[in-house]
């Protein structure tokens, strides 16, 4: 899934820079940055809706096996035979949560940031060609877009490289298939 997911911030960016590009008339193609801007804008929302859910699933995850390992109830749906002893579980556990808890605060705040200044520059560079604002305007929100984009697709590359990890040892620490969650 990281792997996916990667691909498509990779994507993302890649559209939103063929959108500045052709804005600042760098490159050129058929259409206008304006028709090109509708389509990046809606996939950077989709592909910040999947990076966004997929940290907030892991660490979901992540705490409700924590959950079940304090509880001491449900083990069943961890173990086939539950062990006596569940402090080597616990304290890796923990670590999971921490990781993934730190991956989650290190990203969404990101993702957010980018979908609000990303429809700022966009709703307001239809205010510019309606001609309610001026051009620096809408620039300078789309270049507060673009260098959150690539701090934010900066730590949701590492994260999302970091929290794969933790959810494989997770799956093999408790033999939980790779293709569920």
């Amino acid at each position: 899934m990281a792997y996916l997911l990667r691909t498509l911030i990779i994507l993302m960016v890649l559209l939103i820079g063929a959108t500045s590009m052709t804005a600042l008339g760098w490159i050129s193609f058929s259409f206008s940055h304006i028709k090109l801007a509708i389509a990046a804008f809606l996939f950077t929302i989709f592909a910040q809706a999947f990076v966004m859910f997929y940290f907030i699933g892991v660490s979901r995850l992540v705490n409700n096996i924590h959950q079940i390992l304090n509880s001491g109830a449900n083990l069943k749906e961890l173990f086939e035979n539950p062990p006596a002893d569940l402090a080597p579980y616990l304290k890796k556990v923990n670590q999971f949560v921490h990781d993934t808890t730190v991956s989650k605060r290190q990203t969404v705040p990101w993702t957010m940031l980018m979908l609000v200044l990303g429809m700022f520059a966009f709703l307001l560079g239809g205010a510019y060609d309606t001609g309610l604002v001026s051009k620096h305007i809408h620039s300078g929100l789309s270049y507060g877009f673009i260098a959150a984009m690539l701090i934010g697709f900066v730590r949701q590359w590492y994260y999302l490289g970091k929290t794969h990890k933790t959810l494989r040892k997770l799956k093999s620490l408790f033999s939980i298939s790779d293709h569920s969650m």
